[in-house]
């Protein structure tokens, strides 16, 4: 956009705000309009889709804290003062005249510059020029050869489930301005990481590249299995009877399907059984199941039970399995 639509354009005025409004206000009206008019909503309409790009444009200046200052000095200095356009009228005092004797043109002539947004107005332009200001730096008010602005990314954040993040789906979500897309969760995608949406942040207010949207993700814990990388963890609850004599016991699988494992005779609670290839696989590994032992202690005995537990402890040897511990803790 030229610096002088920034004369002309009252941007207030397009998104129906007052200049004192603040930046949470403006963000609310911005989104209501962005809805209203975005062409995803209004197919084929041409006036919707004018009037999405104006908005955009005024919201891009307005809330940058930066821009905005510059736009209403701008704006202050009132209307009547213009840039010359290339190859426009004839006459003396106007803009290109000075800047035409700056860099060694005759006054009054037929010259081609361009003065575009991007965060800057004249103070960027002068300033850059006596040695104070960003001349021809891409944020200042002279563009130079730095190209359209690219779009604002947006930060955005979902909820998973913990079986769609392990195996990966697509999920349909709605942006901030109302649009919908679609979002192809890859496997494996953990708590707390984020997803790039190249192109589907905020668009430019000057025909340049969209931003993105940066997806953090959020993973509901399962009552069962547990990440650990990409090994999956489940606690599996074995009797006394079964870790001292040895069994086979199933073991659940984030597919549904149990499977059999075998416990060795003497098995200790939290020894890990592992089975290969059933934890998150993804497109460049596949973690394990880990399968935790942890011995089943009864809360209730019968009285014919409780009597032939006393009659086994009586044939144990006469140790205590906590010597060692106690040594240690004694240094």
């Amino acid at each position: 956009m030229a610096s002088q639509d920034w004369f002309d354009k009252d941007f207030y005025k397009v998104l129906g705000v007052s200049k004192d409004v603040t930046p949470a206000e403006l963000k609310k009206v911005y989104r209501k309009l962005a809805r209203k008019y975005h062409p995803d909503s209004n197919p084929g309409d041409a006036g919707a889709e004018a009037k999405f790009k104006e908005i955009s444009e005024a919201h891009s200046v307005l809330s940058d804290p930066e821009q905005r200052k510059e736009y209403d000095q701008i704006r202050a200095m009132g209307s009547g003062a213009r840039f010359t356009a290339p190859g426009g009228g004839q006459g003396g005092g106007g803009f290109e005249d000075v800047f035409g004797g700056m860099f060694g043109g005759p006054a009054g002539g037929q010259r081609g510059y361009t003065f575009q947004q991007g965060g800057g107005g004249f103070d960027d332009i002068l300033g850059g020029m006596f040695g104070g200001g960003r001349f021809g730096n891409s944020t200042g008010g002279f563009r130079g050869a730095a190209g359209p602005t690219r779009g604002r990314d947006v930060a955005a954040s979902t909820t998973l489930d913990f079986v769609t993040a392990t195996k990966g789906d697509t999920v349909h979500l709605q942006t901030a301005d109302g649009r919908p897309i679609n979002v192809k969760i890859p496997a494996g995608v953990a708590d707390g990481q984020k997803i790039k949406l190249r192109g589907k942040g905020e668009p430019s207010p000057d025909g340049g590249q969209a931003g993105d949207i940066v997806l953090t993700v959020t993973v509901r814990k399962h009552p069962v299995f547990e990440r650990d990388g990409l090994n999956l963890r489940v606690n599996v609850p074995v009797t006394f009877a079964e870790a001292a004599l040895g069994a086979t016991i199933e073991v659940p699988t984030l597919a549904g399907d149990p499977v059999r494992l075998r416990v060795a005779p003497g098995t200790p609670s939290g020894r890990v059984l592992r089975v290969k290839g059933r934890g998150v696989e993804t497109a460049k590994a596949t973690g394990d199941l880990l399968a935790v032992v942890q011995i089943a202690v009864p809360s209730h005995l019968s009285k014919d039970a409780e009597e032939a537990l006393k009659a086994f402890a009586d044939t144990l040897p006469a140790e205590n399995p906590r010597d060692e511990l106690l040594a240690k803790a004694r240094g």
